[in-house]
C-alpha cells in the first residue's frame, strides 16, 4: 500500500532544475557519458523463438565487457553468462531514433530449447575509465512454442507503446531533435537501437506516474517521477512505458501466483495472429496505447472465435504501421492529418491517427469496449490530483468482485493507486443509479459498466499557471478537433471531462474484461488483497479453473 505524506519528495533539484524536469528534453545518447567511458546494446528483434541466433549489437568505449542473461519471472534465474566479449566503439547515426543504429553485430548466442518463454534481461558490463563498472541493459522476449496450451495465459507486452516511448538517441512519439530546427517529434521511430534506462530494470522506490502526495489547500501538483528521473539519470519517460514499469509487474505477479504464463509482443499479433487461437485467456497490462490495423484483427478474430481477454491496460488511443519488417513503428498523430501520406491518395482507413477519428472508421470501443478520447488523465498535474485512486464501484455484484466484499459505491484499489495516470472510457449515461453506455458511444452490446471514475482532458485550476503545466490543454484541443472538426469552446466542452471504466462484455463465442486504467498493475506490486482477487476472478474465469 502507499504512504501518502503531505510534502513532495526532495531529490536535491533546485526550482528551475524540478522545472527542466518536467519541461525541458534530456535523453541518453552516444558520447553522453564523456571520460567515463559508455556501452550501449540492442537487437533486431523484440522476440525469437526457442532454438534462434540472437545478435547482440554492441557499441563501447571499452575493448571487452561480460554478459549475463536472466529470466525475469516469478524467480530471477541466470540462464547464461559469458567473459571476456571483444567490444569496439561504433558510430551512430545523428537520426538514430528515426533510422536505427546500423552497427555490427558484436556477439551472438543461442537460445536454448528448454529456455521458458517469458522476459530475458541482457545486462552487459564493462570496466569504466574511473574505475567503476559501466552497464547496460536490454531486453528480448522467448516465445512460446507452438501448440495448444489449455490452462495457460499469453501476455502480450506492450511493444507499440515501448517503441513510442524510448528516448534513446533523442527522438520518440512525443519530442525530438528530428525536423529542420532539431525540434519536433519523430513520426517514425526504430527498434533497432537501444532501450532507454529505466525500460528494462528500476529500483523498486522509483516513483510512479500518478501523484502520491495528499496535497494541501492551494498546493500547485508537481511531477515526482520526473523530478527523480532527472536527478537519477533515467529516461523522463521511464515511468510511461516499458517493462520495469509495467508489464514486468503482471507477469511476476501471475507466475507468483501458480499461474501459467507465456510472453509475446504485440509485433506477434501483427504478423502472426495464429497464436492467439493456442490460449483460452490473452492478457494485456499497462499502457497500452499503440496498435496496428492488424494486431486489432488479431484480437477481435480471436474473441469471435471464443477467446476471452482480460484488458488490464489504459489508453487505447493511435492506430500505427510498421515498416521494414517491424523493425520501424510509424504514427504522426497530431499531425496526421496534415502530414500522413495515407491522406494524399492512401488508404485513409490505415492512417496513423486517434483511432475515434470519423474516417478510419474503426473506434476503440469495437475492440475493448473502451477508448482513450472518452478517458485519458487522472491523478496528475492539473487532472484530479486529488482525484479518487481507485475505481467506484456501481456493479458489486458482478462475478469479477464475487469475495471481495465491495459494496456499491466503494472504492476498488484506492490504497495501492490504481485508478489513473491514463485511462479508456466511454460516453454513458445513469438511469436509478446506474451507469449505461450511451446510445451513441459505440460500445458493443451487451456491454455491462462495472466501475465508473472521473478524469479529464484538460489541465485546469485557477492556481496552475501555464509554466507549472505539462500537457495544458493540447489534447482536449485535438481530441475537440479529431471528433467534431473543429477546437472551439463549444466543442472543448464537449470533451473536456472524460471518464475511466471496467467494462465486461461477450462478442462471438468471446468474451472480454476491460479494466481501463495504466496502474492496476500498482494493485499488483503492492499486494492489494481486492485487485488481487478481481484479477484472480477474471483469469480463473476465462482458464475454466
Amino acid at each position: 500500500m502507499t504512504d501518502r505524506g503531505e510534502v513532495f519528495p526532495d531529490f536535491g533539484l533546485s526550482v528551475e532544475q524540478c522545472r527542466e524536469a518536467v519541461r525541458g528534453h534530456y535523453y541518453e545518447y552516444p558520447g553522453m557519458d564523456g571520460a567515463r567511458g559508455e556501452i550501449w546494446c540492442y537487437t533486431r528483434s523484440w522476440t525469437y523463438a526457442p532454438g534462434a541466433t540472437v545478435d547482440l549489437h554492441i557499441s563501447s568505449t571499452t575493448s571487452s565487457c561480460q554478459l549475463e542473461i536472466i529470466r525475469d519471472g516469478g524467480d530471477e534465474t541466470s540462464v547464461y553468462g559469458a567473459e571476456g566479449i571483444t567490444t569496439r566503439w561504433q558510430e551512430t547515426p545523428d537520426q538514430v531514433s528515426v533510422l536505427g543504429c546500423g552497427w555490427e553485430p558484436t556477439f551472438s548466442f543461442q537460445i536454448h530449447e528448454s529456455w521458458p518463454s517469458g522476459a530475458y534481461r541482457i545486462t552487459l558490463t564493462a570496466d569504466g575509465r574511473d574505475g567503476e563498472p559501466i552497464i547496460c541493459h536490454h531486453l528480448i522476449i522467448v516465445l512460446p512454442k507452438p501448440g495448444r496450451k489449455p490452462g495457460r495465459i499469453l501476455q502480450v507486452a506492450a511493444t507499440g507503446t515501448w517503441a513510442a516511448y524510448n528516448t534513446w538517441g533523442g527522438s520518440n512519439h512525443y519530442q525530438g531533435i528530428t525536423g529542420p530546427n532539431r525540434d519536433q517529434f519523430a513520426t517514425t521511430v526504430s527498434v533497432e537501437r537501444p532501450l532507454c534506462r529505466g525500460f528494462v530494470v528500476l529500483p523498486q522506490d522509483a516513483p510512479r506516474v500518478p501523484l502520491e502526495v495528499s496535497l494541501p489547500p492551494g498546493t500547485v501538483p508537481r511531477y515526482p517521477h520526473m523530478e527523480w528521473a532527472y536527478a537519477n539519470g533515467y529516461s523522463k519517460k521511464y515511468a510511461s512505458s516499458g517493462w520495469a514499469s509495467y508489464d514486468s509487474l503482471f507477469f511476476r505477479w501471475a507466475e507468483r501466483q501458480g499461474y501459467g504464463v507465456d510472453l509475446a509482443s504485440q509485433h506477434e499479433l501483427h504478423v502472426d495472429p495464429g497464436i492467439l487461437e493456442d490460449y483460452d485467456c490473452v492478457v494485456f497490462v499497462g499502457h497500452d496505447e499503440y496498435w496496428s490495423w492488424e494486431m486489432r484483427d488479431a484480437v477481435d478474430a480471436y474473441v469471435d472465435n471464443g477467446g476471452h481477454v482480460a484488458r488490464f491496460a489504459g489508453n487505447f488511443m493511435w492506430q500505427t504501421r510498421l515498416e521494414d519488417e517491424g523493425r520501424r513503428q510509424v504514427c504522426y498523430k497530431y499531425v496526421a492529418r496534415a502530414q500522413d501520406p495515407v491522406y494524399q491518395g492512401g488508404d485513409v482507413t490505415r492512417a496513423t491517427n486517434s483511432w475515434e477519428a470519423p474516417e478510419i472508421g474503426r473506434p476503440g470501443a469495437l475492440t475493448f469496449g473502451l477508448n482513450a478520447t472518452n478517458g485519458v488523465y487522472a491523478g496528475w498535474g492539473g487532472c484530479a490530483p486529488r482525484g479518487v485512486r481507485g475505481f467506484p464501484v456501481y456493479r458489486p455484484g458482478h462475478w469479477a468482485f464475487a469475495g471481495t466484499g465491495l459494496f456499491y459505491g466503494d472504492l476498488l484499489g484506492a490504497d495501492s493507486h490504481i485508478y489513473g495516470y491514463e485511462v479508456d472510457g466511454l460516453s454513458y449515461e445513469i438511469r436509478h443509479g446506474l451507469p449505461y453506455p450511451s446510445v451513441d458511444s459505440g460500445a458493443p452490446g451487451g456491454l455491462e459498466i462495472l466501475a465508473l471514475g472521473m478524469a479529464s482532458q484538460v489541465e485546469e485550476s485557477d492556481i496552475l499557471a501555464v509554466e507549472d503545466q505539462f500537457f495544458g490543454d493540447e489534447d482536449g484541443r485535438f481530441i475537440a478537433e479529431t471528433l467534431y472538426g473543429d477546437d472551439n469552446d463549444e466543442n472543448m466542452e464537449k470533451v473536456r471531462y472524460s471518464n475511466g471504466m471496467i467494462v465486461n462484455f461477450r462478442r462471438g463465442k468471446g468474451e472480454v474484461f476491460h479494466a481501463g486504467t495504466c496502474e492496476w498493475v500498482a494493485g499488483l506490486k503492492r499486494g492489494d488483497a481486492m485487485v488481487e482477487r478481481v484479477t484472480a476472478n477474471v483469469l480463473n474465469r476465462y482458464l475454466n479453473r
